[in-house]
Parts: C-alpha cells; sequence; structure tokens
C-alpha cells in the first residue's frame, strides 16, 4: 500500500460503495487526520460516523450511540486501544459490538494480543477506504451473510 493510500482513497476515484445506509460507526483514534479520513471514506456508503479522540472518549460514546462496528486504534494516550476493546467486550450490554483494531504495527504478536482482547480484526495502517467498508461488510452490515464467529474448539485455543 502507498502510504498516502489514506488520504487518496477518500477522493472518490474508487468505485461505489454498499449502501450502509444508518449504520452507526465509531472511529476511535487520536490522530484527527485518520478520524477525518475514515469519516469521509465512510459517509459516502451512507455509514453515520462518529469519533473519539481516545479511549475514555470512546467508551462515553459506545454508552450514547452504541455503535454497530467501533474501529479503534491501538496506540493512544490515557487508555490505549487493547484496554479500551476489553472494557467494551467486558460490558454484557456492549460486549457483541464488533471491534476492528487499527495499528501501524503488523507484528504477529499485536496481531495475537488484539484476538485475546476480543477484536473481531487488525487492520494495519495506512488503510484505505475498502478496508473500512470490507470490514463493515463482513462483522457489522445487514447485508452479510454468514456471522463470522470466534469460538472455542473443543482441541485447543481460540480459532476462527
Amino acid at each position: 500500500m502507498e502510504g498516502n493510500e489514506l488520504m487518496n482513497s477518500a477522493s472518490g476515484s474508487e468505485p461505489a460503495a454498499p449502501n450502509l445506509k444508518g449504520l452507526k460507526v465509531l472511529i476511535v483514534d487520536d490522530s484527527r487526520t485518520v478520524r477525518t479520513s475514515a469519516e469521509n471514506m465512510l459517509h459516502p456508503a451512507g455509514c453515520e460516523v462518529a469519533t473519539a479522540a481516545d479511549g475514555f472518549e470512546a467508551l462515553a460514546k459506545v454508552a450514547d450511540l452504541i455503535p454497530d462496528i467501533i474501529f479503534v486504534d491501538v496506540m493512544m494516550p490515557r487508555l490505549d486501544g487493547y484496554e479500551t476493546c476489553v472494557l467494551i467486550k467486558n460490558n454484557q450490554q456492549f460486549k457483541k459490538i464488533p471491534i476492528i483494531m487499527l495499528s501501524s504495527k503488523d507484528g504477529l504478536f499485536d496481531i495475537a494480543r488484539g484476538r485475546i482482547c476480543g477484536a473481531e480484526q487488525y487492520l494495519t495502517k495506512p488503510f484505505g477506504r475498502e478496508d473500512l467498508l470490507s470490514a463493515i461488510v463482513d462483522f457489522a452490515s445487514p447485508q452479510r451473510t454468514v456471522v463470522p464467529q470466534v469460538r472455542e474448539s473443543n482441541t485447543g485455543p481460540i480459532t476462527r
């Protein structure tokens, strides 16, 4: 991926987005540029996008909005993405909301830690419009045909 794909993806030069009208999306990232870019990528698809600059702000917005999906940056001040994910997933009211981790780190340990915290997917920055839309369709859209589930197998660790 090109380093400037994040910005170029919001320009509207890509194919038409799926209709995700009314789907509530929360973007949590300490970078205003990332929040604005993601919002600009998702609005044309009909998503209602809310943003938060850190984990504490995200927790308040989750309670107020009850989003259909949450994208959360891993590295943030005050309350990082892993901690934010764990707090949301440990709440009975919100634990079924899909969480997608966003990070510039792409190591196996980082991805595994996101899964252990309860995240459904891990996207590496820079991400593009299609990455966001694909995650929404896979985990939160009414258009999905198979609901992805994380379950414990009889023989070992958590698998897909």
